[in-house]
């Protein structure tokens, strides 16, 4: 339920009415902008009388909520959240580009491939360290080595990281990282969407590759309801019937999620596709449609690369497409941080 209040209306009004709802054992979820101050009941609201809420003077208006994620809807929070890292801004006309190699192989490689994406204009490097893969004889990534690895490179170009945690037993090595993402496979892995939930970082939360948008928002609410709302919302391609390419990139999701939530939306035209040719339009794609960044692959050598170099620009061709982010971008009045 939202109650919303008149610009009139005193704090120690709506003070007084939080209490009330707090005594029938409600939690208050208070949003206040510059031209509206809401605020959202959480809980069992089957027992508020509308009728008596909304005969307060002070009120505007009372609305029940039907969609079962709280936290995370547009209607609690009217305003979309900016999510920073390290001045890197994600969401509310800030545009953030994630690059960097499917997964870390060398010291010599992951600099390499930060120094590149960042003399492009990448705000964030991401890098796998621990790679969860379909076939367990695949290269599975270098795990704590790799994660030094990603430390030594953040040092070298000052760029925040991006890694996947696998699970909760990995918690403590991740609290260096910058930003955690929780890949497809994870997201309902409700014990570590609890768990990085309690950490004071900001959570990448990966569409799984056959969930509906709804229950991808649930896994957002349950990093949310711990306390963490720096969520940043990432599509990456969804299973259809389609064989001819690894996943199908749902361009639709974007401006759905946009009238759903307030949360920011990167998009991830690599794993969508799986082809590194067609990235490229992808990419330009999900800026059109309200996207609030991107997150590319990019290796200094894809012939060679040990996860996914199918997909993999190269550092040239990751510095082209940039060229062209940029401009567009620009078009459609984001700024590219």
């Amino acid at each position: 339920m939202i109650v919303i209040f008149k610009k009139t209306a005193t704090q120690e009004q709506i003070k007084n009415l939080c209490s009330s709802f707090e005594a029938q054992g409600l939690n208050i979820h208070n949003s206040e902008g510059k031209l509206t101050h809401l605020i959202g009941l959480i809980g069992d609201t089957s027992a508020v009388d509308i009728d008596l809420v909304r005969a307060n003077d002070f009120v505007e208006d009372v609305k029940r909520v039907s969609e079962p994620y709280k936290k995370a809807n547009i209607k609690f929070h009217p305003n979309p959240t900016v999510v920073d890292i390290g001045g890197h801004k994600i969401g509310g006309g800030s545009f953030c580009v994630i690059a960097g190699p499917c997964s870390v192989e060398s010291e010599e490689q992951i600099t390499e491939v930060a120094n590149a994406v960042k003399s492009s204009g990448a705000g964030l490097l991401r890098g796998g360290a621990f790679k969860p893969r379909t076939s367990p004889y695949a290269f599975q990534g270098m795990r704590a080595e790799g994660l030094e690895l990603l430390r030594h490179a953040r040092t070298q170009t000052g760029m925040p990281i991006v890694t996947e945690i696998m699970n909760t037993e990995h918690i403590d090595m991740f609290r260096d990282v910058d930003v955690i993402q929780v890949g497809a496979r994870n997201m309902q892995n409700f014990e570590l969407l609890k768990a990085v939930g309690k950490l004071d970082k900001p959570v990448l939360l990966k569409r799984g590759l056959s969930n509906t948008i709804e229950e991808w928002l649930m896994s957002a609410e349950y990093v949310m309801a711990e306390g963490n709302e720096n969520v940043i919302l990432c599509e990456r391609g969804i299973r259809t019937f389609e064989t001819s390419m690894r996943n199908t990139l749902d361009l639709s999701a974007i401006p759905m999620i946009k009238s759903k939530s307030h949360l920011p939306v990167v998009v991830d035209p690599s794993h969508a596709a799986g082809i590194a040719w067609m990235v490229e339009p992808l990419a330009l794609a999900a800026v059109a449609v309200g996207a609030d960044g991107l997150m590319v692959e990019v290796h200094n050598n894809p012939a060679c690369a040990k996860c996914d170099g199918a997909q993999s620009l190269t550092p040239t061709q990751f510095d082209e497409l940039m060229s062209k982010i940029k401009a567009e971008a620009k078009f459609f009045g984001k700024e590219i941080n």
